[in-house]
């Protein structure tokens, strides 16, 4: 072979090493739905993504009680324990009367602000709009702005009726059956009421209310109708009363936060938990335990859910324990933890008493003086 035609053999051989190449490569990267590409897809995991205000509750179980699984209820995520008060922003609308906060209410948009002058606001009062995690509604006003529904024998003095995002701030709420009831609420948050002079009980979060806040609130005279309704705040609703308040289905009021209130002079619990609820937060609260009377009397707090933490609050003055658990529905009333909490029993129980244990959990910084049986029926545990 000459020179000229080496140099022709070896074009030719180079072009097609490029043409095989060019094909392989349009091979390989053509197909976007190749099954290596749709196998990749298929097994990718979405990123989870937490939020301190916006927590997505899960479904709540279904079917009636008498048909309900026991076994271990699922997991929701646990509360986050709020951070600094609340201060109310300028007012949008001003009230000073009975029928200019009934008016407020019942027009009531996302970022209104209720100012209540001070004065008595007598009637019972409903609040349905929602507001939105940018625009909550605001009802703003001092001590001297007293909601009083006329009596401890009948109705609700404030209740907030699938009114998410709302924000009661400061006033007092007094003589009603109930004092304040949220019902299918979600992120509302409950500051620094004067609770008093109640029938039932103070404070009542249910009907799937979650991701709601009550902090640095005063709660006093409860029970005034029925002392062994007289609780301070109540989470969630008894499983007797599930299919009269949430068609038969278990009260998943989840992830609800009770902080730095000061309750005393109540007839029954100072803090209720009731099974169905799940990870919540009960901390920095005082409780007294001086009047209690009804046939809920044994305890200043009853964890009847999973997975709730009570923390660093201190009792006084208890007919039989401090903290109680109790497992009332098979499932619930499990995995609680508690610590860094002081229980000044003077009282012949327990400062912690678990019914059963059911891995509920004691730390050793919890604190009890004058239990007549010690500090508790279980070992603390780092």
């Amino acid at each position: 072979m000459n020179a000229a035609n080496r140099a022709v053999w070896l074009a030719g051989a180079a072009l097609a090493v490029a043409v095989v190449a060019l094909i392989v490569a349009l091979s390989a990267g053509g197909d976007t739905d190749s099954p290596r590409t749709k196998a990749s897809s298929a097994g990718r995991v979405p990123t989870a993504r937490s939020s301190a205000t916006e927590v997505v509750p899960s479904e709540p179980a279904t079917g009636p009680i008498a048909t309900a699984a026991p076994a271990t209820p699922q997991a929701t995520g646990s509360a986050k324990a709020p951070a600094d008060a609340l201060t109310c922003p300028a007012a949008t609308v001003d009230v000073g009367d009975t029928r200019s906060l009934e008016d407020a209410l019942d027009s009531a948009m996302p970022g209104d602000v209720i100012h209540l002058a001070d004065g008595r606001y007598e009637g019972k009062f409903t609040a349905k709009a929602a507001g939105t995690a940018d625009k909550p509604v605001w009802v703003c006003g001092g001590p001297g702005a007293v909601i009083d529904a006329g009596g401890p024998k009948g109705g609700y003095a404030f209740h907030l009726d699938g009114a998410d995002y709302w924000r009661l701030i400061g006033f007092t709420v007094r003589n009603g059956q109930k004092g304040v009831m949220a019902d299918k609420v979600q992120h509302a948050v409950i500051q620094g009421l004067t609770v008093e002079q109640i029938g039932d009980e103070a404070i009542h979060l249910r009907d799937f209310s979650s991701d709601n806040v009550v902090r640095d609130n005063t709660i006093r005279d409860t029970g005034l109708r029925k002392p062994k309704f007289g609780e301070g705040v109540y989470i969630g609703s008894a499983d007797s009363n599930w299919c009269t308040v949430t068609h038969c289905k278990p009260d998943n009021s989840d992830r609800n936060v009770v902080s730095g209130n000061h309750i005393s002079a109540t007839t029954a619990e100072a803090v209720d938990i009731k099974e169905g609820t799940t990870g919540g937060i009960v901390t920095r609260n005082t409780f007294d335990g001086s009047e209690l009377s009804g046939s809920h009397d044994d305890s200043w707090v009853d964890v009847k859910g999973n997975r709730w933490t009570i923390s660093f609050n201190t009792g006084s003055h208890s007919n039989e324990d401090g903290f109680q658990t109790h497992e009332i529905r098979d499932g619930w009333g499990k995995d609680n933890t508690f610590k860094g909490n002081v229980a000044h029993v003077d009282g012949p129980g327990y400062g912690f008493h678990f019914t059963p244990v059911n891995g509920n959990k004691l730390t050793c910084d919890n604190k009890a003086t004058g239990a007549a049986e010690g500090l508790a029926n279980v070992d603390c545990a780092s």
